[in-house]
């Protein structure tokens, strides 16, 4: 029984039927008199089955899985395209899908250090460190593809990489329902709003990926049900951690030799992806976000609040807008020139270590054999990234305060 919904929650055509409902009308264009029809999704049914039985797959090991669907058939199956006919589902799904990106981390993790809370912010990133780092791990142990024909994917960013489990439904588990659990008891609020917007933000982006072709359904099935275990351990586990992070003489030792530990013992694709890449970005963020935090600790800083918690939510003045606006410009001014040079200088830096044209190895293939792009990848995106995590808590903040716009609360999150 397990096995049969574990197919048809995998199978490509529920995909299809999913875009279909969203209003993706699937075409069929004939590769020899280049025609086109409307094809509904229960013949594309009956031409799967066609294309199962006429190819094959064949038995391997799970260093080379990969899905029969992914083949290039062009020259024995007519071409599949799709036109979009209502575009509010698919811009607004685009959206969706764009909570789970890393243009979507870039903002929303500086912009809510710099405006909102800090001491939530930590435990919230060290959440999503955790949870992203094991969500793509299984991509690269599992190996399964994303979903194949007749699958038309309406975006193809992260195509490349394997899809179970799906990482975006692991974000939109971890990051709003951890924000909602760590602020329920610590501000006064409705709570039933909160459990409003984490559902509400958990489905858009897990309908998303479904509907821009991306993933199948057993994908994001697997992605919720792995991220809410692991949500129900990490939540009081990171609570207690924070207080030790922020506190102990030995915090940036640790914080280095983990960070890099799981860079290096990550586990071992059977070809190239950008997972590694985008791994180690996501853990050098939270590296640098804790060792920030620690120095302001250090520092003297930070002291403990005058009251203890819950706080009453202080909706923003006239002035108080303009200080956030003034902040976050600043600030992210702030983050893409730290990138900027630290991406340049770091790149440079490791090739010279290892001997190589920076511009020839820049240009090189993207491949396992190329050992010399992937350490030099890696060593600069964990530079880069982590010290616009520390620049984040730790030296904008005191810009903000010489220059009178930082919150009062700051350096009371503790």
């Amino acid at each position: 029984m397990w096995e049969n919904i574990i197919e048809y929650l995998k199978d490509p055509l529920l995909v299809v039927k999913v875009q279909n409902f969203f209003g993706v009308i699937y075409n069929k264009r004939s590769v020899r008199d280049n025609e086109c029809e409307v094809v509904h999704s229960e013949r594309l049914e009956r031409e799967k089955e066609d294309f199962d039985l006429t190819h094959k797959r064949i038995p391997s090991n799970t260093s080379s899985s990969s899905s029969s669907y992914d083949t290039d058939t062009s020259a024995e199956v007519d071409e599949v395209e799709c036109h979009i006919e209502n575009k509010f589902w698919y811009y607004l799904f685009v959206i969706g899908t764009a909570l789970g990106d890393e243009i979507f981390y870039a903002t929303f993790i500086p912009f809510w250090f710099w405006n909102i809370d800090g001491a939530v912010g930590r435990r919230v990133v060290l959440v999503w460190t955790i949870v992203m780092y094991i969500g793509q791990g299984f991509k690269d142990i599992i190996r399964w593809p994303r979903p194949g024909y007749p699958v038309k994917k309406l975006q193809t960013k992260w195509a490349i990489e394997y899809g179970m489990p799906s990482t975006h439904a692991m974000v939109g588990v971890s990051i709003p329902f951890s924000v909602l659990l760590y602020t329920m008891d610590r501000y006064e609020y409705p709570s039933h709003w909160g459990i409003f917007i984490a559902v509400s933000w958990c489905t858009l982006i897990c309908v998303s990926r479904v509907y821009l072709g991306m993933h199948s359904v057993l994908d994001i099935a697997a992605g919720l049900l792995l991220s809410s275990g692991l949500l129900v351990i990490l939540i009081p586990l990171v609570d207690y951690l924070d207080g030790l992070i922020l506190t102990s003489h030995w915090s940036p030792l640790l914080i280095l030799v983990i960070s890099i530990a799981v860079i290096v013992f990550y586990p071992n694709a059977d070809k190239w992806t950008p997972t590694r890449g985008d791994t180690t970005m996501i853990v050098s963020v939270c590296a640098g976000i804790l060792a920030g935090s620690w120095t302001n600790y250090l520092v003297g800083n930070m002291q403990p609040p005058q009251s203890p918690p819950p706080y009453a939510v202080i909706w923003p003045s006239v002035e108080m807008l303009g200080c956030t606006l003034l902040r976050t410009t600043l600030g992210f001014c702030g983050v893409v020139a730290t990138r900027a040079i630290a991406k340049s200088l770091s790149y440079a830096f490791v090739c010279a270590l290892l001997g190589k044209d920076k511009n020839e190895l820049r240009n090189s293939e993207n491949s396992l054999d190329n050992k010399n792009k992937i350490v030099v990848e890696l060593s600069y995106k964990y530079f880069t990234y982590g010290l616009i995590g520390f620049n984040t808590t730790c030296l904008f903040p005191n810009v903000f305060d010489l220059l009178k716009i930082n919150r009062p609360t700051y350096y009371t999150e503790i």
